[in-house]
C-alpha cells in the first residue's frame, strides 16, 4: 500500500505541536469501521445484479481465510472464491510501504514453530523459510532482538533485570520452574486444541493465580501483564490464568527466533496472495447470507453467490449480523487496538545505544515499537519506519472502542509522541509522518471461562453448512491459531464435497 494509494479518514493531514518541532504529516488509514457499522446497524444494500454458482465461498481474507484457501488450492480444489471487505487482504497481517521500507500494520512476527505446529512448518517449507530442517537465517530476527527502557536507561531483553532485588530474581526463577511444570503436562500446545483440557486455571485470572502462588515481585507482575496485553490485548486481571500460562508454556524455552520480515506477517500474506490471487476478491463486503434449501446465498456488492458451503473466516461476532437465523455471539470478547507507523528522518540520539528490533518502555500504557529497517543488510541506516502498538486494555472494550473512534488524529499523534519521549527526548525532531490504523475488534481476549464456554463449542461445531474458521475460536488471535482454524474447516469442506 504505497503513499499515493493511502486513504485518510481525517480531513486534517498536518499537525503542529510546538513551534520548535518538525511539522508532522499523517492521518487515519481507512480502517473499514464505517463499513462494519453498516452491518451492525443492518442498513439496506442494493439488490444483486447477477448470480454465480460456486461450491465454496470463504468470507474474510485474513490469515484464517487465506489459510483455508491455501489448503483447498493445495489439495487441487479450485472451485472457490474468497471475499474480503477491505481493499487489501491480510486482516491483522496487512502491510504498508513507503520510500524507506515495507512495514507491518499489525502482526509482525511468528515464533519459531515447534514440532506440533505441523501446518506452520508445512507452509514455511513451501515458502522457503524452512529448508531441510534448517531455518533460513535471513528470516530469523537479527540481534539485538529486544530491549526494555527501565529506570532511565535501556537494558537488553524485555524481562526486567535492572535494579532487581534478590527477591525479584527468586520470583522469576520460581515462575520459570512453574512454567516448566505446566509445559511438561503437554496441555499447553500450539495449536491449542491439540492439548487443551478442562482446567481450574480457566476459572480465575492470571493476576489472581500469581497472588495465589505468592509471587510478589512488581517486575514479574508487570512482565506477565505486558505479555497478556501484547498477545491478547487484555490486562492480566482480565485474562484467564490458563491463557496466561499458555503464553509461556506453549513455547520451547530454547526457541531461536522469532521469524520476522520488514513488513511483518505481511510477508506471508504476500506469498499466499501470489498463489491465490485468482480466487481472491477484495473490496467485496458480504452483507447477507441466506439459506435456500441446501444452498447458501452469499450477497456481496452486485453479486449473489450460490454456494454449497460457506467458510466464515471473519470475526465470528459478525456472523449473526449477516446470516438469518443465527443467534447472537455474546460469549466472545475483543480488544481494540491502535497501530501507527512513524516515518523517521533520522534516528533519535540515544547516546550510542544500538536500537533493537522490539523496543518496550517499562510501565507504558502502550506496547512499544518494532523497527521495520532492523532486518536490513545495509551498513548505515539514517531514515527508518517504526511501527508503534497500543492495545487499549484498561477499562471495558466497548468504552475503549468509543474512545478509539472519538479522539481525532492530533490526540493520538500527541499521545504516541508523549509516550516515546520518555525514552527518546528528541523524537519530535525526528518524525516527519505518523499514519494511524484503528482496529475496534483487533484480537480475541481469552477472559476467564473462555476455554469451556458453550459459545466457543457452538461456533466450532458450525451451523449446518456454514462453518466458522476465525482464530477467535481458539480464544486468542495469533498466526498459528488462525492458520489452524482455516485449514481445519477447509479439510472439513473437502470431506463433505467428496461425499
Amino acid at each position: 500500500m504505497n503513499g499515493s494509494r493511502r486513504q485518510f479518514l481525517s480531513a486534517a493531514l498536518v499537525g503542529l505541536s510546538r513551534k520548535t518541532d518538525r511539522p508532522i504529516a499523517g492521518g487515519f488509514m481507512n480502517d473499514g469501521h464505517n463499513s462494519g457499522h453498516q452491518l451492525r446497524d443492518r442498513r439496506s444494500f442494493s439488490a444483486a445484479k447477477h448470480a454465480v454458482k460456486i461450491p465454496v465461498v470463504i468470507v474474510g481474507g485474513g490469515i484464517a481465510g487465506l489459510s483455508a484457501a491455501w489448503r483447498l488450492n493445495k489439495r487441487g480444489f479450485r472451485d472457490f472464491t474468497l471475499l474480503e471487505m477491505a481493499e487489501h487482504a491480510g486482516g491483522n497481517a496487512r502491510w504498508g510501504e513507503n520510500e524507506i521500507s515495507t512495514y507491518p500494520w499489525a502482526a509482525h512476527y511468528v515464533p519459531v514453530p515447534g514440532k506440533k505446529a505441523a501446518l506452520v512448518r508445512e507452509l514455511f517449507e513451501e515458502l522457503g523459510v524452512l529448508c531441510n530442517g534448517v531455518w533460513e537465517e535471513r528470516y530469523l530476527c537479527f540481534s539485538p532482538q529486544e530491549r526494555l527502557y527501565l529506570h532511565g536507561r535501556w537494558q537488553e531483553g524485555i524481562e526486567p533485570v535492572t535494579a532487581a532485588t534478590a527477591r525479584d530474581c527468586e520470583d522469576f526463577t520460581r515462575f520459570a520452574a512453574r512454567i516448566n511444570e505446566f509445559r511438561a503436562t503437554g496441555q499447553f500446545t500450539i495449536p491449542m486444541e491439540l492439548g487443551a483440557k478442562a482446567s481450574q486455571l480457566d476459572r480465575i485470572s492470571i493476576a489472581e493465580w500469581l497472588k495465589q502462588e505468592r509471587f510478589t515481585s512488581p517486575y514479574l507482575h508487570w512482565y506477565v501483564n505486558y505479555a497478556c496485553r501484547d498477545d491478547y490485548g487484555a490486562l492480566s486481571a482480565d485474562t484467564s490464568a490458563w491463557a496466561g500460562v499458555h503464553y509461556f508454556a506453549s513455547r520451547e524455552p530454547d526457541e531461536k527466533g522469532p521469524l520476522t520480515w520488514p513488513e511483518g506477517n505481511g510477508w506471508i500474506t504476500r506469498r499466499l496472495l501470489e498463489r491465490l490471487s485468482p480466487h481472491v476478491r477484495t473490496g467485496a463486503m458480504v452483507h447477507r447470507i441466506a439459506r435456500q434449501g441446501r444452498k447458501l446465498r452469499v450477497f456481496a456488492g452486485e453479486t449473489e453467490y450460490i454456494a454449497d458451503f460457506v467458510i466464515f473466516a471473519a470475526p465470528s461476532f459478525l456472523a449473526p449480523h449477516l446470516s438469518e437465523g443465527l443467534p447472537s455471539v455474546g460469549g466472545l470478547s475483543y480488544s481494540p487496538w491502535l497501530t501507527a507507523n512513524l516515518t523517521l528522518e533520522r534516528l533519535p540520539g540515544d547516546a550510542g545505544v544500538e536500537p533493537a528490533w522490539d523496543n518496550v518502555i517499562f510501565d507504558s500504557p502502550a506496547l512499544g515499537y518494532v523497527v521495520a529497517t532492523h532486518q536490513s543488510l545495509r551498513t548505515h541506516i539514517e531514515r527508518s519506519v517504526w511501527t508503534f502498538y497500543w492495545a487499549l486494555a484498561r477499562g471495558s472494550p466497548a468504552a475503549n472502542r468509543g474512545m478509539l473512534l472519538d479522539k481525532d488524529w492530533h490526540y493520538w499523534k500527541d499521545a504516541i509522541l508523549a509516550d516515546l519521549e520518555r525514552a527518546h527526548p528528541d523524537i519530535r525532531q525526528c518524525v516527519s509522518r505518523i499514519d494511524i490504523l484503528r482496529l475496534g475488534h483487533a484480537m480475541a481476549r481469552p477472559v476467564p471461562g473462555f476455554l469451556e464456554s458453550d459459545e466457543r463449542r457452538r461456533l466450532i461445531a458450525g451451523s449446518g453448512n456454514l462453518w466458522f474458521a476465525n482464530a477467535d475460536l481458539s480464544g486468542f488471535s495469533i498466526f498459528e491459531e488462525a492458520q489452524y482454524r482455516g485449514v481445519q474447516v477447509a479439510e472439513r469442506a473437502l470431506r463433505a464435497l467428496s461425499r
